[in-house]
């Protein structure tokens, strides 16, 4: 089952590429840009998501694809890394797919020139686990352990 945080990533990651959400059945499209702020989703993201979950949207589905969200979050689906280009790409977790990646009907991915869409990062956490490697290697050169 694809739990809501694996959904979000997946849709934060095609959005980076520029690939809308359709709400309603497609009668509206919704970009939200930027993505992410800092270490965190921007709030842009953050209310398009909260859109999207609203019983008012209808079925909404990221645009080149079928799955909507509501069925990504059901347990038939599971999110994995395309083999094309490794972006998410939703998967039943049982049976066969038909449906291709996103990424099939972007002409210039994957394009190892660019940078990757990503997730937030916590830059306080992530200096804190450098410093405490740090740390950690300092004594064992100083305790002449190798």
């Amino acid at each position: 089952m694809a739990t809501a945080a694996k959904v979000r990533e997946y849709l934060a990651f095609w959005f980076q590429l520029g690939k809308p959400i359709l709400l309603q059945g497609g009668r509206e499209s919704i970009l939200p840009s930027p993505v992410i702020e800092g270490g965190r989703y921007s709030a842009a993201f953050e209310d398009c998501w909260v859109r999207i979950l609203s019983s008012e949207s209808g079925d909404c589905y990221l645009q080149g694809t079928a799955q909507t969200v509501t069925e990504l979050l059901s347990s038939k689906w599971e999110v994995y890394g395309c083999a094309r280009c490794n972006m998410p790409v939703p998967m039943i977790d049982l049976g066969t797919q038909v449906n291709s990646c996103p990424c099939a009907d972007l002409d210039n991915w994957p394009n190892l020139d660019l940078p990757s869409p990503r997730s937030p990062v916590n830059t306080d956490a992530q200096l804190q686990r450098i410093r405490d490697r740090l740390s950690i290697t300092r004594q064992k050169l100083s305790s002449g352990d190798d």
